[in-house]
């Protein structure tokens, strides 16, 4: 049995500059414990695969496309593929998501979806 604790994992560079740790990472799928302290946000950007959010902790905002909901612990959200997306903590508390990308993206899909992020800045 193979057990990872999101707190032994070392944070990953990312450029919306928040932490995020990938927890899960096979040829299959992808899981990212992602933490955003109050103020912080995620660059509005779309993904080449689907992907869900599972609320750990908190209260935060989630915008996909044109919608945007206040979400909570214990909430799962929808993410699909090509559709713009963003994670807002606009609370005096910590929020905290585990992303799980399905399939899991390939290297140039990363480097493509982090490009197009940038130049949408």
């Amino acid at each position: 049995m193979k057990t990872t604790s999101y707190k032994l994992v070392e944070t990953s560079k990312n450029p919306h500059g928040i932490e995020a740790r990938k927890i899960h990472d096979t040829d299959h799928v992808q899981v990212v414990h992602m933490l955003l302290k109050p103020g912080e946000q995620l660059i509005k950007h779309a993904t080449a695969v689907d992907v869900f959010f599972y609320i750990l902790q908190g209260k935060g905002i989630v915008e996909i496309g044109d919608e945007k909901l206040e979400v909570e612990q214990d909430m799962l959200i929808d993410s699909p593929k090509n559709i713009p997306h963003c994670l807002y903590n606009e609370s005096n508390d910590i929020f905290r998501v585990l992303v799980v990308k399905t399939p899991k993206p390939g290297d140039q899909q990363n480097k493509d979806a982090i490009r197009d992020m940038l130049r949408s800045k």
